[in-house]
This record gives C-alpha cells, sequence and structure tokens, in this order.
C-alpha cells in the first residue's frame, strides 16, 4: 500500500511536469523556480471590465383610485347569530363524521 502511495505522488510530480513543459514553462520545469510578478514586463495586464450599467427603476404609476364598496356585496350585510349557530352545528356534525 505504501508502494501505491509513493508510485502515485511520483507520477503526480511527472504530470505536472510535463503539463509545465507543453504549456511552455520551460525555465519552470529546467531550474524548479517560481514565476515572479516582476517578471512580467512584457505582457500586457487585462484591464478590468467595464460594470454593467445600473438596472432601470420600476415606473411608478399613477395613484389609482380606491374602490368604492358595493351595496349589494354579501359582505358589507350583518351576521346574525341564528346564521353562525347554524355554521357551528354543520361544521361539529362534519367533524364527527370524519373522526
Amino acid at each position: 500500500m505504501l508502494e501505491i502511495g509513493i508510485f502515485c505522488v511520483i507520477v503526480l510530480a511527472a504530470g505536472y511536469w510535463v503539463a509545465m513543459f507543453v504549456m511552455g514553462r520551460r525555465d519552470d520545469v529546467i531550474h524548479g523556480k517560481f514565476v515572479h510578478t516582476e517578471d512580467e514586463g512584457d505582457f500586457a495586464r487585462p484591464s478590468m471590465p467595464a460594470p454593467p450599467p445600473p438596472f432601470p427603476k420600476r415606473p411608478v404609476k399613477a395613484g389609482q383610485p380606491a374602490k368604492q364598496p358595493v351595496a349589494n356585496d354579501l359582505a358589507a350585510k350583518p351576521v346574525n347569530s341564528e346564521a353562525l349557530q347554524s355554521l357551528l352545528a354543520a361544521i361539529q356534525q362534519d367533524l364527527k363524521s370524519v373522526a
């Protein structure tokens, strides 16, 4: 098991060496030195992309007149206690039938 681990590390190092060689970083491969930012004077730095324009604000709608309650609306009528009692009795009966 130890031999397999050592073999995997060697294969990984060889793969890294080949990748650096193929990408043209031969100085890094041969001498093993790291690339510093001051060595890259002849390369142009990519400029930051411009930020996207701000999202436009949602248009403000003109105030709509408030709805007037309709006189024939069922919610406007007062509810009497007899209607509530019959509704309560129907709900209780439904609950008893389910249980």
